[in-house]
Protein backbone atom coordinates (compact mmCIF):
# COMPACT_ATOMS: atom_id res chain seq x y z
CA UNK A 1 0.00 0.00 0.00
CA UNK A 2 1.38 3.36 -0.73
CA UNK A 3 0.31 6.71 0.05
CA UNK A 4 1.22 8.36 -3.79
CA UNK A 5 -2.55 6.44 -4.94
CA UNK A 6 -4.13 6.54 -1.86
CA UNK A 7 -7.68 6.57 -4.12
CA UNK A 8 -6.09 2.66 -5.11
CA UNK A 9 -7.02 1.90 -1.54
CA UNK A 10 -10.51 1.94 -1.30
CA UNK A 11 -12.18 -1.69 -1.80
CA UNK A 12 -16.01 -0.47 -2.21
CA UNK A 13 -17.76 -4.09 -1.16
CA UNK A 14 -20.25 -3.06 1.13
CA UNK A 15 -20.36 0.43 0.12
CA UNK A 16 -19.92 -0.51 -3.80
CA UNK A 17 -23.12 1.37 -4.51
CA UNK A 18 -24.18 3.29 -1.32
CA UNK A 19 -24.74 6.25 -3.59
CA UNK A 20 -27.41 4.53 -6.35
CA UNK A 21 -30.80 5.99 -6.26
CA UNK A 22 -32.20 3.84 -4.12
CA UNK A 23 -29.62 1.51 -2.60
CA UNK A 24 -31.68 0.37 -0.13
CA UNK A 25 -34.29 -1.59 -2.02
CA UNK A 26 -34.24 -5.26 -3.48
CA UNK A 27 -34.32 -4.26 -7.26
CA UNK A 28 -30.56 -2.17 -6.60
CA UNK A 29 -29.17 -4.99 -4.31
CA UNK A 30 -30.33 -7.64 -7.40
CA UNK A 31 -28.48 -5.79 -10.16
CA UNK A 32 -25.51 -5.75 -7.93
CA UNK A 33 -24.89 -9.55 -7.65
CA UNK A 34 -27.41 -9.48 -4.64
CA UNK A 35 -28.43 -12.88 -2.95
CA UNK A 36 -26.47 -14.78 -5.72
CA UNK A 37 -24.69 -15.89 -2.79
CA UNK A 38 -27.72 -17.55 -1.38
CA UNK A 39 -27.87 -19.73 -3.86
CA UNK A 40 -24.21 -21.16 -3.69
CA UNK A 41 -24.49 -21.33 -0.14
CA UNK A 42 -28.05 -23.37 0.19
CA UNK A 43 -26.38 -25.59 -2.21
CA UNK A 44 -23.60 -26.66 -0.16
CA UNK A 45 -24.27 -28.80 2.95
CA UNK A 46 -24.22 -26.18 6.38
CA UNK A 47 -20.83 -27.67 7.70
CA UNK A 48 -19.19 -26.63 4.50
CA UNK A 49 -20.30 -23.31 4.61
CA UNK A 50 -19.05 -22.92 8.49
CA UNK A 51 -15.44 -24.20 7.20
CA UNK A 52 -15.63 -22.18 4.41
CA UNK A 53 -16.11 -18.80 6.29
CA UNK A 54 -13.95 -20.03 8.87
CA UNK A 55 -10.99 -20.73 6.36
CA UNK A 56 -11.68 -16.80 4.65
CA UNK A 57 -10.22 -15.65 8.28
CA UNK A 58 -13.36 -13.38 8.65
CA UNK A 59 -13.08 -12.11 11.90
CA UNK A 60 -16.02 -10.25 13.94
CA UNK A 61 -16.47 -6.31 13.08
CA UNK A 62 -18.03 -6.13 16.35
CA UNK A 63 -14.85 -4.80 18.21
CA UNK A 64 -13.72 -7.97 19.88
CA UNK A 65 -12.26 -9.58 16.38
CA UNK A 66 -13.35 -13.13 17.08
CA UNK A 67 -13.25 -15.30 14.04
CA UNK A 68 -16.52 -15.48 12.79
CA UNK A 69 -16.75 -19.16 11.38
CA UNK A 70 -15.26 -20.22 14.87
CA UNK A 71 -18.26 -18.70 16.52
CA UNK A 72 -20.67 -20.38 14.30
CA UNK A 73 -18.53 -23.76 14.74
CA UNK A 74 -19.22 -23.65 18.45
CA UNK A 75 -23.05 -24.39 18.05
CA UNK A 76 -23.62 -28.06 19.16
CA UNK A 77 -25.34 -29.86 16.32
CA UNK A 78 -27.87 -32.83 17.11
CA UNK A 79 -29.43 -31.51 20.60
CA UNK A 80 -32.68 -31.31 19.91
CA UNK A 81 -32.88 -27.72 20.81
CA UNK A 82 -33.77 -24.47 18.42
CA UNK A 83 -31.40 -22.14 17.15
CA UNK A 84 -31.03 -18.96 17.08
CA UNK A 85 -29.07 -15.96 15.33
CA UNK A 86 -29.07 -12.80 16.84
CA UNK A 87 -27.29 -9.42 14.45
CA UNK A 88 -26.11 -6.69 17.26
CA UNK A 89 -27.17 -3.39 15.43
CA UNK A 90 -27.35 -1.79 18.87
CA UNK A 91 -24.11 0.38 17.62
CA UNK A 92 -23.77 3.52 20.57
CA UNK A 93 -20.51 4.40 21.30
CA UNK A 94 -19.52 7.84 20.58
CA UNK A 95 -17.76 7.57 17.48
CA UNK A 96 -18.82 4.59 15.90
CA UNK A 97 -20.93 5.20 13.50
CA UNK A 98 -20.38 2.19 10.44
CA UNK A 99 -23.37 -0.18 10.88
CA UNK A 100 -26.25 2.30 10.95
CA UNK A 101 -25.12 4.25 7.69
CA UNK A 102 -24.89 0.31 6.19
CA UNK A 103 -28.09 -0.76 7.57
CA UNK A 104 -29.87 2.79 5.88
CA UNK A 105 -27.69 1.82 2.86
CA UNK A 106 -27.75 -1.41 2.39
CA UNK A 107 -29.73 -3.57 4.30
CA UNK A 108 -30.23 -6.59 2.15
CA UNK A 109 -26.50 -7.26 2.35
CA UNK A 110 -27.38 -8.29 5.96
CA UNK A 111 -30.38 -10.05 5.59
CA UNK A 112 -28.51 -12.44 2.76
CA UNK A 113 -25.44 -12.66 5.05
CA UNK A 114 -28.06 -13.76 8.30
CA UNK A 115 -29.88 -16.22 5.62
CA UNK A 116 -26.14 -18.03 4.95
CA UNK A 117 -25.44 -17.80 8.75
CA UNK A 118 -28.66 -19.73 9.48
CA UNK A 119 -28.26 -22.12 7.51
CA UNK A 120 -24.90 -22.95 8.42
CA UNK A 121 -25.81 -23.11 11.92
CA UNK A 122 -29.45 -24.78 11.76
CA UNK A 123 -31.17 -21.94 12.75
CA UNK A 124 -34.49 -21.14 11.78
CA UNK A 125 -35.56 -18.03 13.66
CA UNK A 126 -32.88 -14.59 13.65
CA UNK A 127 -33.47 -11.66 15.39
CA UNK A 128 -32.16 -8.08 14.68
CA UNK A 129 -31.47 -5.92 17.72
CA UNK A 130 -31.81 -2.43 16.09
CA UNK A 131 -30.76 0.81 18.46
CA UNK A 132 -34.71 2.24 18.49
CA UNK A 133 -33.93 5.92 18.60
CA UNK A 134 -32.88 5.16 14.52
CA UNK A 135 -36.55 5.32 13.57
CA UNK A 136 -35.52 5.70 9.74
CA UNK A 137 -33.61 2.86 9.77
CA UNK A 138 -36.08 0.78 11.38
CA UNK A 139 -38.51 1.56 8.69
CA UNK A 140 -35.57 0.62 5.60
CA UNK A 141 -35.28 -2.55 7.51
CA UNK A 142 -38.49 -3.71 8.18
CA UNK A 143 -39.21 -2.82 4.34
CA UNK A 144 -36.23 -5.05 3.24
CA UNK A 145 -37.67 -8.07 5.51
CA UNK A 146 -40.84 -7.19 3.97
CA UNK A 147 -39.27 -7.58 0.28
CA UNK A 148 -37.42 -10.24 1.44
CA UNK A 149 -40.26 -12.47 2.23
CA UNK A 150 -42.21 -11.39 -0.73
CA UNK A 151 -39.30 -13.06 -2.87
CA UNK A 152 -38.75 -15.73 -1.64
CA UNK A 153 -35.82 -15.56 0.67
CA UNK A 154 -37.34 -15.67 3.95
CA UNK A 155 -40.54 -17.58 5.09
CA UNK A 156 -41.05 -21.35 3.94
CA UNK A 157 -38.85 -23.32 1.73
CA UNK A 158 -36.49 -20.85 0.68
CA UNK A 159 -35.61 -20.78 -3.18
CA UNK A 160 -37.16 -23.99 -3.00
CA UNK A 161 -34.34 -25.67 -0.40
CA UNK A 162 -36.98 -26.73 2.70
CA UNK A 163 -35.32 -24.35 4.71
CA UNK A 164 -37.35 -22.33 6.75
CA UNK A 165 -36.00 -18.68 8.17
CA UNK A 166 -38.48 -15.86 9.81
CA UNK A 167 -36.35 -13.25 10.90
CA UNK A 168 -37.65 -10.40 14.15
CA UNK A 169 -36.44 -6.94 13.93
CA UNK A 170 -36.12 -5.48 17.53
CA UNK A 171 -35.88 -2.21 18.64
CA UNK A 172 -34.41 -1.42 21.78
CA UNK A 173 -35.12 1.02 24.05
CA UNK A 174 -31.55 2.93 24.20
CA UNK A 175 -29.41 1.77 26.54
CA UNK A 176 -25.43 1.53 25.96
CA UNK A 177 -25.12 -1.45 27.68
CA UNK A 178 -27.37 -3.74 25.40
CA UNK A 179 -24.51 -3.40 23.09
CA UNK A 180 -22.99 -6.13 25.21
CA UNK A 181 -24.35 -9.35 23.90
CA UNK A 182 -25.55 -10.98 27.06
CA UNK A 183 -27.14 -7.79 28.12
CA UNK A 184 -28.51 -8.12 24.56
CA UNK A 185 -29.81 -11.36 24.90
CA UNK A 186 -31.74 -10.40 28.35
CA UNK A 187 -33.01 -7.42 26.77
CA UNK A 188 -34.73 -9.45 23.52
CA UNK A 189 -36.28 -11.56 26.76
CA UNK A 190 -38.19 -8.58 28.01
CA UNK A 191 -35.83 -8.38 30.89
CA UNK A 192 -33.11 -5.51 32.14
CA UNK A 193 -30.48 -5.40 29.99
CA UNK A 194 -27.59 -6.63 31.94
CA UNK A 195 -24.76 -8.77 31.18
CA UNK A 196 -24.66 -12.35 32.22
CA UNK A 197 -22.28 -14.46 34.11
CA UNK A 198 -20.63 -16.75 31.65
CA UNK A 199 -20.07 -19.72 31.68
CA UNK A 200 -22.29 -20.59 30.30
CA UNK A 201 -21.66 -19.14 27.01
CA UNK A 202 -24.51 -18.21 24.34
CA UNK A 203 -23.40 -20.84 22.35
CA UNK A 204 -24.50 -23.21 24.59
CA UNK A 205 -27.67 -21.54 26.56
CA UNK A 206 -28.39 -18.34 24.75
CA UNK A 207 -31.45 -16.83 23.66
CA UNK A 208 -33.98 -18.48 25.74
CA UNK A 209 -31.36 -21.02 27.11
CA UNK A 210 -31.08 -22.62 23.83
CA UNK A 211 -27.35 -22.50 21.07
CA UNK A 212 -27.30 -18.98 20.17
CA UNK A 213 -25.08 -17.10 18.00
CA UNK A 214 -24.49 -13.19 18.46
CA UNK A 215 -22.84 -11.24 15.39
CA UNK A 216 -22.54 -8.00 14.41
CA UNK A 217 -24.06 -6.46 11.67
CA UNK A 218 -20.46 -5.02 9.31
CA UNK A 219 -19.78 -9.46 10.10
CA UNK A 220 -22.59 -10.90 8.86
CA UNK A 221 -23.33 -8.29 6.22
CA UNK A 222 -19.52 -9.70 5.10
CA UNK A 223 -21.09 -13.03 4.45
CA UNK A 224 -22.11 -12.91 0.56
CA UNK A 225 -18.87 -11.37 -1.38
CA UNK A 226 -17.22 -14.03 0.33
CA UNK A 227 -19.35 -16.85 -0.81
CA UNK A 228 -20.25 -15.50 -4.07
CA UNK A 229 -15.75 -14.03 -4.82
CA UNK A 230 -14.32 -16.55 -3.19
CA UNK A 231 -12.51 -16.95 0.26
CA UNK A 232 -9.19 -17.07 -1.69
CA UNK A 233 -10.11 -13.27 -2.94
CA UNK A 234 -11.07 -11.96 0.21
CA UNK A 235 -7.81 -12.89 1.63
CA UNK A 236 -5.69 -10.81 -1.11
CA UNK A 237 -6.67 -7.85 1.01
CA UNK A 238 -5.62 -7.32 4.50
CA UNK A 239 -2.91 -9.52 6.37
CA UNK A 240 -2.72 -13.40 7.05
CA UNK A 241 -4.45 -12.86 10.75
CA UNK A 242 -6.41 -10.02 9.78
CA UNK A 243 -7.78 -10.33 6.32
CA UNK A 244 -10.26 -8.86 4.11
CA UNK A 245 -11.87 -5.59 3.57
CA UNK A 246 -13.56 -3.13 6.39
CA UNK A 247 -15.71 -0.21 7.12
CA UNK A 248 -13.27 2.89 8.98
CA UNK A 249 -15.48 5.39 10.13
CA UNK A 250 -13.33 8.57 9.98
CA UNK A 251 -14.98 11.63 12.37
CA UNK A 252 -13.58 15.26 14.00
CA UNK A 253 -11.37 17.57 12.82
CA UNK A 254 -11.07 16.38 9.06
CA UNK A 255 -12.02 17.80 6.22
CA UNK A 256 -14.15 14.71 4.78
CA UNK A 257 -15.99 12.82 7.55
CA UNK A 258 -17.01 9.72 6.73
CA UNK A 259 -17.18 6.28 5.81
CA UNK A 260 -13.80 4.45 4.03
CA UNK A 261 -14.10 1.15 2.64
CA UNK A 262 -10.69 -0.21 2.74
CA UNK A 263 -8.53 -3.54 3.47
CA UNK A 264 -7.65 -4.47 7.29
CA UNK A 265 -4.22 -2.63 7.63
CA UNK A 266 -4.41 0.39 5.60
CA UNK A 267 -2.73 3.47 8.23
CA UNK A 268 -4.68 6.27 9.55
CA UNK A 269 -1.92 8.58 7.29
CA UNK A 270 -3.23 7.12 4.17
CA UNK A 271 -7.33 7.09 5.59
CA UNK A 272 -6.12 11.18 5.96
CA UNK A 273 -4.80 11.49 2.56
CA UNK A 274 -7.87 10.42 1.19
CA UNK A 275 -9.98 12.18 3.73
CA UNK A 276 -8.55 16.02 2.39
CA UNK A 277 -6.29 15.52 6.22
CA UNK A 278 -7.59 17.34 9.11
CA UNK A 279 -9.24 21.11 8.75
CA UNK A 280 -7.31 23.37 7.36
CA UNK A 281 -4.58 25.56 9.38
CA UNK A 282 -4.26 22.52 12.07
CA UNK A 283 -2.52 19.53 12.73
CA UNK A 284 -3.71 16.00 14.47
CA UNK A 285 -3.16 16.07 18.47
CA UNK A 286 -4.79 12.63 19.63
CA UNK A 287 -7.18 9.90 17.80
CA UNK A 288 -9.33 6.91 18.58
CA UNK A 289 -8.32 3.85 16.65
CA UNK A 290 -11.95 2.06 17.76
CA UNK A 291 -14.11 4.47 19.30
CA UNK A 292 -13.80 6.20 22.99
CA UNK A 293 -13.68 2.84 24.64
CA UNK A 294 -10.24 2.44 22.59
CA UNK A 295 -6.94 3.78 24.58
CA UNK A 296 -5.84 6.87 22.38
CA UNK A 297 -2.94 7.57 19.94
CA UNK A 298 -1.09 10.30 19.19
CA UNK A 299 0.45 11.46 15.95
CA UNK A 300 3.21 9.28 16.55
CA UNK A 301 0.83 6.84 15.79
CA UNK A 302 -0.03 7.90 12.14
CA UNK A 303 1.77 4.97 10.50
CA UNK A 304 0.16 1.89 12.70
CA UNK A 305 -1.01 -1.02 10.20
CA UNK A 306 -5.10 -0.72 11.32
CA UNK A 307 -5.40 -4.46 11.43
CA UNK A 308 -6.07 -6.22 14.95
CA UNK A 309 -2.58 -7.32 15.47
CA UNK A 310 -0.77 -3.82 14.52
CA UNK A 311 -3.09 -1.72 16.72
CA UNK A 312 -2.83 -4.16 19.52
CA UNK A 313 0.83 -3.90 19.62
CA UNK A 314 0.75 -0.02 19.66
CA UNK A 315 -1.17 -0.41 22.71
CA UNK A 316 -4.85 -0.23 21.84
CA UNK A 317 -7.38 -1.88 19.99
CA UNK A 318 -9.12 -2.06 16.45
CA UNK A 319 -12.90 -2.35 18.19
CA UNK A 320 -14.84 -0.74 15.63
CA UNK A 321 -13.10 1.35 13.39
CA UNK A 322 -14.18 4.73 14.85
CA UNK A 323 -11.31 6.77 13.70
CA UNK A 324 -11.80 10.28 16.07
CA UNK A 325 -9.45 12.73 14.82
CA UNK A 326 -8.88 15.98 17.14
CA UNK A 327 -6.91 18.62 16.64
CA UNK A 328 -4.51 20.66 18.67
CA UNK A 329 -7.86 23.14 19.81
CA UNK A 330 -8.84 19.95 21.77
CA UNK A 331 -8.67 19.86 25.68
CA UNK A 332 -7.77 16.46 26.63
CA UNK A 333 -9.10 16.92 29.53
CA UNK A 334 -12.41 18.14 28.27
CA UNK A 335 -12.31 15.03 26.04
CA UNK A 336 -11.69 12.51 27.98
CA UNK A 337 -14.78 13.89 30.77
CA UNK A 338 -17.34 13.99 27.89
CA UNK A 339 -16.43 10.27 27.42
CA UNK A 340 -16.37 9.47 31.15
CA UNK A 341 -19.62 11.16 31.66
CA UNK A 342 -20.71 8.76 28.84
CA UNK A 343 -20.18 5.91 31.02
CA UNK A 344 -20.92 6.99 33.69
CA UNK A 345 -24.17 7.20 32.69
CA UNK A 346 -24.70 4.25 30.91
CA UNK A 347 -23.28 1.34 33.45
CA UNK A 348 -26.16 -0.87 34.10
CA UNK A 349 -24.93 -0.50 37.80
CA UNK A 350 -24.74 -4.45 38.20
CA UNK A 351 -21.21 -4.54 38.96
CA UNK A 352 -19.25 -2.04 41.95
CA UNK A 353 -16.44 -1.13 40.50
CA UNK A 354 -17.97 0.43 37.19
CA UNK A 355 -21.39 0.94 39.22
CA UNK A 356 -18.76 3.34 42.25
CA UNK A 357 -15.72 3.86 40.06
CA UNK A 358 -17.14 5.55 36.72
CA UNK A 359 -19.05 7.85 39.43
CA UNK A 360 -16.22 8.76 40.85
CA UNK A 361 -14.01 9.11 37.85
CA UNK A 362 -16.42 11.63 36.69
CA UNK A 363 -16.06 13.88 39.88
CA UNK A 364 -12.26 13.85 40.15
CA UNK A 365 -12.98 14.86 35.69
CA UNK A 366 -15.10 17.35 36.24
CA UNK A 367 -13.12 18.84 39.29
CA UNK A 368 -9.69 18.58 37.26
CA UNK A 369 -11.51 20.18 34.05
CA UNK A 370 -12.95 23.11 36.22
CA UNK A 371 -9.53 23.55 38.08
CA UNK A 372 -10.20 22.53 41.17
CA UNK A 373 -8.55 19.96 40.96
CA UNK A 374 -5.41 18.77 43.25
CA UNK A 375 -2.10 16.57 42.18
CA UNK A 376 -2.65 13.63 43.64
CA UNK A 377 -6.03 13.45 42.35
CA UNK A 378 -3.94 12.44 38.92
CA UNK A 379 -2.70 9.13 41.01
CA UNK A 380 -6.31 8.96 42.41
CA UNK A 381 -7.81 9.05 38.53
CA UNK A 382 -5.16 6.38 37.65
CA UNK A 383 -6.18 3.94 40.73
CA UNK A 384 -9.66 4.13 40.90
CA UNK A 385 -9.43 3.29 36.59
CA UNK A 386 -6.97 0.24 37.49
CA UNK A 387 -9.89 -1.09 39.99
CA UNK A 388 -12.26 -0.77 37.37
CA UNK A 389 -10.28 -2.29 34.34
CA UNK A 390 -10.42 -6.29 34.64
CA UNK A 391 -12.26 -6.10 37.50
CA UNK A 392 -15.91 -5.28 36.30
CA UNK A 393 -18.36 -7.78 34.92
CA UNK A 394 -18.07 -6.54 31.53
CA UNK A 395 -15.99 -4.79 29.42
CA UNK A 396 -18.10 -1.41 29.64
CA UNK A 397 -15.66 -0.82 32.71
CA UNK A 398 -12.92 -1.08 30.74
CA UNK A 399 -13.88 0.68 27.90
CA UNK A 400 -14.31 3.47 30.65
CA UNK A 401 -10.87 2.94 31.88
CA UNK A 402 -8.68 2.98 28.76
CA UNK A 403 -9.12 7.08 27.56
CA UNK A 404 -8.16 7.71 31.30
CA UNK A 405 -5.13 5.52 31.49
CA UNK A 406 -3.96 6.52 27.79
CA UNK A 407 -4.91 10.25 27.96
CA UNK A 408 -2.55 10.32 31.18
CA UNK A 409 -0.26 8.52 29.59
CA UNK A 410 0.48 11.01 26.85
CA UNK A 411 -1.17 14.17 28.42
CA UNK A 412 -0.14 14.30 31.62
CA UNK A 413 1.33 17.40 31.55
CA UNK A 414 -1.96 19.10 30.61
CA UNK A 415 -3.69 17.55 33.46
CA UNK A 416 -1.36 19.32 35.42
CA UNK A 417 -1.82 22.52 33.91
CA UNK A 418 -5.58 22.71 34.33
CA UNK A 419 -4.43 22.30 38.01
CA UNK A 420 -2.04 24.68 38.11
CA UNK A 421 -3.27 27.59 36.55
CA UNK A 422 -6.50 26.25 38.08
CA UNK A 423 -8.23 26.42 35.23
CA UNK A 424 -8.59 24.95 31.63
CA UNK A 425 -6.38 26.92 29.12
CA UNK A 426 -8.25 25.64 26.30
CA UNK A 427 -11.30 27.85 24.34
CA UNK A 428 -14.08 25.37 23.56
CA UNK A 429 -15.23 27.62 20.88
CA UNK A 430 -12.07 27.20 18.81
CA UNK A 431 -12.53 23.35 18.50
CA UNK A 432 -15.78 23.75 17.26
CA UNK A 433 -16.65 23.08 13.73
CA UNK A 434 -17.64 26.30 12.48
CA UNK A 435 -14.49 28.61 14.65
CA UNK A 436 -12.83 28.42 11.26
CA UNK A 437 -13.73 31.76 9.31
CA UNK A 438 -12.69 29.74 6.27
CA UNK A 439 -14.94 27.00 7.14
CA UNK A 440 -17.45 30.09 7.53
CA UNK A 441 -17.36 31.55 4.24
CA UNK A 442 -17.84 28.02 2.80
CA UNK A 443 -20.78 27.24 4.32
CA UNK A 444 -22.12 30.26 3.98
Amino acid sequence: MTVESPEKLLVPVLSAFWDDPKSWTLETYRRHEGYQALHKALAMPPDDVIAYVKDSGLRGRGGAGFPTGMKWQFIPQGDGKPHYLVVNADESEPGTCKDIPLLYANPHSLIEGIVIACWAIRSNHAFIYLRGEVVPVLRRLHEAVREAYAAGYLGRNIQGSGFDLDITVHAGAGAYICGEETALLDSLEGRRGQPRLRPPFPAVEGLYACPTVVNNVESIASVPAIVNRGKEWFRTMGSEKSPGFTLYSLSGHVARPGQYEGPLGITLRQLLDMGGGMRPGHRLKFWTPGGSSTPMFTDEHLDVPLDYEGVGAAGSMLGTKALQCFDETTCVVRAVTRWTEFYAHESCGKCTPCREGTYWLVQLMRDIEAGKGRPEDLDKLNDIADNINGKSFCALGDGAAAPIFSSLKYFRAEYEEHIERQGCPFDPARSTAWADSSRTEVIA
